[in-house]
């Protein structure tokens, strides 16, 4: 496959970025986005150029490093894939393809296409954790926990922070994040003894981070790699207003 790339290049935070257009040639469609762009780079160096800088670690679709919006949607045209799962069948020879970083406020770009996320870490160390002793392993597998409520649990805590509905949401609203998170705790009996004291201190740390108000378009849900629901919004409503009745 032959393809043209319009790629975002950006030399730190405070300057000014641009797109520059690559050719890549001789990409094996059975290759991974990531893997298309590791032989740019190996191009980029024989010509004594400088490589593009873009974000990874696990490359299993598990840590959501690989964070890149390819032509206009977080992670690709792939529901449910993240852009290291991304194949380049997905993709036609000939193809041109526009690869940018994260565009949000609370998430600077460092260089290229690598972007901070630190502010997703900072939301749980305000409050996405559980301080009550609930005893060892074993006493804590004897709790009884509703099915539904496990499920739910479950399926929020599949979020892997990798910020793809910040990038997408037109007001880079993390709420998609915050609410996953606040679900998988709250949901479970070691997470409700905190769980007012919690919604108040991941969405105030998450509106001092600068991310926007939630839209309810669904653009979030549409590109979440781990499918999570925007049914975690309305339910981490429900529980800021039931925290303030409480107080």
């Amino acid at each position: 496959m032959n393809l043209t790339l319009q790629i975002w290049r950006q030399k730190g935070p405070r300057e000014k970025g641009h797109l520059q257009t690559i050719q890549a040639t001789d990409i094996s469609p059975d290759s991974s986005f990531l893997e298309m762009l590791d032989q740019v780079n190996e191009t980029l160096e024989r010509k004594g150029e400088t490589p593009i800088v873009f974000d990874h670690d696990c490359r299993e679709g598990i840590c959501g490093a690989c964070s890149l919006v390819i032509n206009g949607i977080a992670h690709g045209p792939e529901r449910a894939t993240t852009t290291c799962q991304l194949h380049m069948r997905s993709f036609e020879d000939g193809d041109t393809i526009v690869i940018e970083p994260y565009q949000a406020k609370a998430f600077p770009i460092i260089k290229d296409l690598m972007v901070d996320r630190s502010a997703f870490d900072r939301i749980i160390q305000a409050g996405g954790y559980v301080s009550v002793s609930t005893g060892g392993v074993p006493d804590a597998n004897c709790i009884a926990i509703n099915k539904d409520d496990a499920d739910e649990a479950f399926k929020s805590a599949a979020c892997i922070g990798c910020g793809a509905c910040v990038a997408q949401c037109k007001n880079a609203s993390a709420n998609l994040f915050v609410s996953a998170k606040l679900s998988h705790l709250n949901l479970l009996p070691q997470g409700k003894v905190e769980a007012n004291t919690r919604v108040k201190a991941m969405t105030r740390q998450m509106d001092a981070e600068g991310f926007g108000a939630c839209t309810n378009t669904g653009d979030c849900e549409a590109v979440c790699p781990a499918e999570v629901k925007m049914s975690n919004i309305g339910r981490m409503n429900r529980s800021f207003l039931k925290s303030l009745l409480h107080d």
